[in-house]
This record gives C-alpha cells, sequence and structure tokens, in this order.
C-alpha cells in the first residue's frame, strides 16, 4: 500500500509539473513565430484528433444521453474557448510568471461558481480568503515587470483565465458520475477546436509555418501530447487511487512550479510584490479548501 502510495504522489508531481513547464513553452513559442491563435487552433485541432481516436479504441464510442448532458457539454466546450484565447493572449502580454502565479486563484473562482450554481455554500472565513487571494493578484499585477500599465490587459486575461477554467470545471462535475473523463475530454474538444478554427482563419492564413523553428515545432508537440492527452491518464489514474482531495493538493503545486520554470528558463524576474501576491494567494487557497471540505470538480487541466 505504501509503495502504491509513493507511486500514485510520483504520477501526481509528473502530471503538475508537466501542467507547469507549458506555461513557459507556450511563451516561448509565443514569443518565438507563433500567432496566439494559430498556434491554438494547430494544437488542439492534433489534440481533439488525438483524444477522439484513444476513446474510440478504449471505449468504443464517444456519445453521451440526454439533452442535459449535451447543454453541459456546449457551455463547457463555449467556456474552454474562451478559456484558451485568455491562456495564449495572456501569455503574449504579460510574463510567464505574473500569468502563473495569478492561475493560482483558480480553486477560489471554482468554488465561487459552485456556490453560485447551488453545488455548495460558502461561510463567511471563505468570503475574507476570497479577499485574500484577490489582494494577492492585486500585488502581483502591481509587482510585475514593466508596471501595472504596461501589463494590464495580459493580467486581466490571466484572471479571466483562472475564472473560464473554473466555469468548465463546474460544468464537467455533474457528467463525471455517468462517463469517463476521457469521453468528456475527448468530447469537449471537438467543438472547442471548431470554435478555435473559425476564429483563427486570418490569422493561419497569415502564419508562415515553414520560417518556423525546429524548436517551435518540438514544443507544439509537447504541448499536444503532455498537457492535453499525457496528463488526462495521469491525473485520473491518480485520482482513482487515492481520491480527488489528495490529488489537488498537488494541484497547488502547479503555480509554484511554473514560477520556478519561468524564472529557470525564460529569465524572468520575480519581484518581492509578486512573492507576496503569491503568499496572499496561496493562503487563500488554503483557508478556501478548509472551509470547503477539499471539494473541488477533479476536471484535468487544458493549457
Amino acid at each position: 500500500m505504501r509503495r502504491l502510495a509513493g507511486t500514485t504522489d510520483l504520477l501526481l508531481f509528473a502530471t503538475v509539473a508537466v501542467w507547469a513547464l507549458n506555461v513557459s513553452v507556450t511563451k516561448y513559442v509565443l514569443t518565438h513565430g507563433f500567432a496566439p491563435l494559430a498556434y491554438s487552433s494547430v494544437r488542439y485541432t492534433l489534440a481533439a484528433l488525438l483524444a477522439a481516436l484513444f476513446v474510440l479504441l478504449t471505449e468504443r464510442s464517444l456519445a453521451v444521453r440526454g439533452r442535459r448532458a449535451v447543454v453541459l457539454i456546449s457551455a463547457a466546450a463555449l467556456f474552454l474557448f474562451v478559456n484558451q484565447l485568455c491562456f495564449v493572449y495572456s501569455l503574449k502580454l504579460a510574463s510567464a510568471t505574473t500569468v502563473s502565479l495569478i492561475l493560482g486563484t483558480t480553486p477560489i473562482f471554482a468554488a465561487l461558481i459552485a456556490s453560485a450554481v447551488g453545488l455548495e455554500r460558502l461561510s463567511g472565513p471563505f468570503w475574507l480568503a476570497t479577499l485574500a487571494s484577490f489582494a494577492g493578484v492585486a500585488l502581483v499585477a502591481l509587482g510585475s515587470s514593466g508596471g501595472l500599465s504596461s501589463n494590464l490587459w495580459g493580467e486581466l486575461l490571466a484572471v479571466a483565465l483562472s475564472a473560464t477554467w473554473a466555469a468548465y470545471s463546474v460544468c464537467l462535475t455533474p457528467l463525471m458520475q455517468s462517463y469517463s473523463p476521457y469521453r468528456i475530454s475527448g468530447l469537449v474538444l471537438l467543438p472547442t477546436t471548431a470554435l478555435l478554427l473559425l476564429a483563427s482563419i486570418g490569422a493561419l492564413g497569415d502564419q508562415d509555418f515553414g520560417k518556423l523553428p525546429a524548436l517551435d515545432w518540438l514544443a507544439l508537440a509537447y504541448a499536444v501530447v503532455g498537457p492535453l492527452l499525457l496528463t488526462n491518464v495521469l491525473w485520473f489514474t491518480a485520482i482513482r487511487r487515492v481520491g480527488p482531495s489528495r490529488a489537488t493538493l498537488f494541484g497547488n503545486l502547479q503555480p509554484f512550479l511554473a514560477v520556478v520554470f519561468a524564472v529557470l528558463l525564460l529569465s524572468e524576474g520575480l519581484g518581492g510584490l509578486q512573492v507576496v501576491g503569491g503568499v496572499l494567494i496561496a493562503a487563500g487557497i488554503l483557508v478556501s479548501r478548509v472551509e470547503t471540505g477539499g471539494r473541488e470538480p477533479a476536471a484535468s487541466r487544458a493549457e
């Protein structure tokens, strides 16, 4: 049993590390050749095809039953579409360090949305935790390189990135009781990809794929296979072994690891205000987990 727990912890850490590294990988390719929409649409097209093929091979079907399931998947796809727009443009406009720290507010948004739709009831201490987390976001923004004015849109998009991911997760939570996460992810990726392709028609035409360096293509391959496909298998395998509460504790490492990767790989700086802001965000998350019993939607990352 102890050996199994240790193996599961390694799976969880590997999953979170892959997600965290993807922030720096995306920042790199957007700085060295790929246009945001062209990158996102190509990445999701490849991921959607591979995910659908995986589900058809393992489960023989992508079907879901009932109008409610179709509505939830459609809403999740719309939120994921907006989420991906926020992801690439926040990283285009702001530093990977700033975006990574703001991503730490995602559990707060998830709890707020779950409360709004009647899935949870929140107490007074949770609202204090929310204020602490958003105060942390303000400090992160103020402490970003170049000042608030130069990165404001990127930072606002990073907040929207966290909020839309939380909304996407809440939409999928009821479906987890009836369908495997692989089928749900495969289904959501298909309409999300269609929306991204429609939005990126002009960008795809303008992108000179022939001039992209080999490292950009390697980064794209990593971003497809790692964060969108491999981590789904690792994450839900771990959840089945140890439960979502223990798994999401590892998920809290993602902003920290993403900052470490950004500092080491992209040579980004980390200011004092950002450190204090990150601590406030982390404190808010810890308090919110105590107040909500450690529950949050166990949806996979799609960054």
